[in-house]
């Protein structure tokens, strides 16, 4: 790989950088419990991990998904963001990917100010170049808002992207993004689900401690 290429590493969070499965069950049901409404499994609530709160509880209940994600985010961001953990070996590779120059920032589900909230406290915030999530203006569309090709066309022109993640929507982003993608299998989803959506450009690992600058060269 040449040094003079420009390359930025987009991350996903929840299940690529972090695992707060524990603080999204407890919030998710906090919020079922909130409305007389059974608490889920765990397993279930797990599976659903990466896809936006409103569109979790529409499939539910008939009750407004936004009542429900409101109190999701109320127990969440007193609690469930400190449960929050890295997942292994996550610290060390974004530090030597930092080391190495390339841009590094995260696309993420969850709102924007949680997610600054949760890599501060998680003590890896000043690694990121942009951390992007639910805002008003990108509230219906998520990681597939087209805006955030503006973005990066703006803010990063002549970069090349590559989107990292371990869920179908990230895929999907990649795809609108016009860019490789890296599949981490730390989530809930399998080699097959995430290559079913692109067969090109892309590249499965198991974890993040498998990312290379080899591996990356691959892909670009």
């Amino acid at each position: 790989m040449k040094e003079t290429e420009k390359i930025v590493l987009s991350f996903d969070l929840d299940n690529t950088l972090i695992n707060n499965r524990k603080g999204i069950v407890n919030s998710f049901n906090y919020a079922l419990k909130k409305f007389n409404l059974p608490e889920m499994d765990k397993f279930k609530i797990e599976k659903l991990i990466g896809t936006p709160l409103d569109d979790m509880f529409a499939q539910l209940t008939s009750l407004n998904p936004s009542v429900l994600s409101s109190a999701f985010r109320d127990y969440y961001s007193i609690e469930g963001i400190y449960q929050s953990k890295l997942l292994p070996g996550v610290r060390k590779k974004l530090k030597e990917l930092k080391k190495l120059n390339f841009s590094l920032g995260v696309i993420t589900s969850k709102k924007q100010e949680m997610a600054v909230k949760i890599l501060e406290y998680l003590k890896i915030s000043d690694y990121f170049d942009y951390i992007l999530g639910e805002t008003e203006d990108r509230k219906v569309l998520g990681k597939l808002d087209p805006k955030l090709k503006d973005i990066f066309k703006n803010k990063y022109p002549n970069f090349k992207i590559i989107v990292i993640g371990d869920h179908p929507k990230d895929v999907m982003l990649s795809n609108n993004l016009n860019c490789p993608f890296i599949g981490v299998l730390t989530g809930n989803h399998s080699a097959n689900e995430l290559m079913k959506i692109k067969s090109n450009d892309v590249l499965i690992i198991n974890s993040l401690k498998e990312l290379t600058v080899d591996k990356i060269s691959l892909l670009i």
